[in-house]
């Protein structure tokens, strides 16, 4: 809750221009509503995990820039997602 909270502040302030969040969790939707609506862009790295659509619409960009891991279990059997639980795609 810390990190919305200074993501608010911050915004309120007019002391960045830019976000970018490191989570996929659906409890920054609050603050990244309300950076946007402050002006800042709002950037997404959810690191390959699946996001709520609630808080894909409330930001700007999303891009992992960490490799992406591989797919398979410890058991070697390839995971699979649910449509509305993909991963995003590679660029």
């Amino acid at each position: 809750m810390k990190i919305g909270v200074d993501i608010a502040t911050l915004s309120l302030k007019k002391q960045v221009d830019k976000v970018i969040l490191l989570a996929g969790d659906s409890d920054f939707v609050p603050a990244a509503k309300l950076a946007r609506y402050e002006g800042v862009d709002f950037v997404l790295d959810p690191m390959w995990s699946p996001i709520q659509d609630s808080l894909c619409e409330h930001i700007d960009g999303l891009k992992s820039v960490c490799p992406r891991p591989d797919r398979h279990n410890e058991q070697g059997a390839k995971q699979e997602f649910a449509p509305h639980d993909r991963p995003p795609e590679d660029p």
